[in-house]
């Protein structure tokens, strides 16, 4: 028992969670593109990506595994996302701070994402199939991993080029 829930009930909220950051990040990574600040949407991604990270320590774990370190980093750089965005008003370095920030977090959650994708979807473990308890492999896997980095480089790059607030309460 999780927080009340049985594991598959508890994986289940954790997924939603997740999902619900993913779409809302997206959501504000477009608009960062277009220079809107979309201050409820953001407040959305940042908060359900933080409980995203944050649900995924109360799994029952043995040892320190990968998706904790990366849960670790992602927290440590939501902290620093949220005082850019709420403390320094996004004034100065600020700016590219947050964007950076919040966008290496909404990959981070992207690439578990695919992860996840690749061992529980069966026609994506067929192309990539995992051994566990590695995660899934091979140049399938490979290929849509990187191609995730890219979009992601290349749209936080775009991001720090054109978003240019206003204000941002």
């Amino acid at each position: 028992m999780l927080l009340g829930l049985s594991l598959p009930a508890f994986t289940l909220v954790h997924v939603i969670i997740s999902l619900i950051g993913i779409a809302a990040g997206l959501v504000v990574m477009f608009g960062l593109l277009a220079s809107k600040p979309m201050p409820g949407l953001t407040a959305i991604f940042l908060l359900f990506t933080i409980l995203t990270s944050a649900t995924g320590f109360l799994f029952p774990f043995k040892e320190l595994l990968p998706s904790h370190i990366i849960g670790i980093i992602s927290l440590v750089l939501l902290a620093i996302a949220c005082l850019a965005l709420y403390g320094m008003k996004l004034a100065g370095i600020w700016r590219p701070v947050y964007i950076v920030t919040a966008m290496i977090s909404l990959y981070f959650n992207v690439f578990v994402l695919v992860i996840q994708s690749f061992l529980k979807v069966p026609a994506l473990a067929a192309l990539a199939p995992a051994v566990p308890p590695a995660p899934p492999g091979g140049p399938v896997f490979a290929v849509v991993q990187g191609i995730v980095l890219v979009f992601f480089v290349v749209l936080t790059i775009g991001a720090w080029r054109r978003f240019k607030p206003m204000a941002f309460a």
